[in-house]
C-alpha cells in the first residue's frame, strides 16, 4: 500500500511538474512569435522604402526600366506588409498604407511615360510608409 501511494504521488509530481514547464514555455512562445512577427514587418517595410528609394534613385539617372522593377518589387513587400498587418488588426496603419500603392502606381505609369514627376510620386510613396516605420 505504502510503494502504491509513493508512485502516486511521484506521478502526481510528474504531471504537475510537466504542466508548469508546458505553461512557462507557451507563455515564453508567445511573446518570441509577437517580436518575430513584428521583425518580420519592419523588414518588410523597410525593404519596401528601400525598393522605392531606389527606384527614385533610377529615375534621377533617366533609367525608367529599372525604376519601374523596383516600383514593383515596392509594390510586392508593402502588399506583404499589409497582409502581416491585417493578420495583426492593425487598422490605424493598414488605412496609413493604402495610399502607397495608389501612388507607386501612378509613379510606374509616369515612369512609363518617362516623365520626371514619377520621382515626387515615389518621395510621397517613400515618406508614407516612413510613417508607418516610426509608428512601429
Amino acid at each position: 500500500m505504502r510503494t502504491i501511494r509513493i508512485a502516486v504521488g511521484v506521478l502526481v509530481a510528474l504531471v504537475v511538474a510537466a504542466m508548469g514547464g508546458w505553461l512557462w514555455g507557451a507563455y515564453g512562445k508567445a511573446a518570441a512569435d509577437r517580436a518575430v512577427e513584428t521583425s518580420a514587418l519592419r523588414m518588410d517595410l523597410v525593404e519596401g522604402r528601400s525598393s522605392v528609394l531606389s527606384a527614385r534613385l533610377d529615375l534621377y539617372s533617366l533609367n525608367f526600366g529599372e525604376a519601374g522593377r523596383h516600383l514593383n518589387e515596392a509594390r510586392t513587400q508593402l502588399r506583404r506588409a499589409g497582409s502581416r498587418l491585417e493578420k495583426a488588426s492593425r487598422e490605424d496603419d493598414i488605412k496609413r498604407l493604402q495610399p502607397v500603392f495608389a501612388q507607386l502606381d501612378e509613379a510606374q505609369r509616369l515612369a512609363g511615360q518617362m516623365d520626371q514627376n514619377a520621382n515626387a510620386r515615389a518621395a510621397d510613396a517613400a515618406k508614407t510608409v516612413a510613417d508607418v516605420l516610426q509608428a512601429q
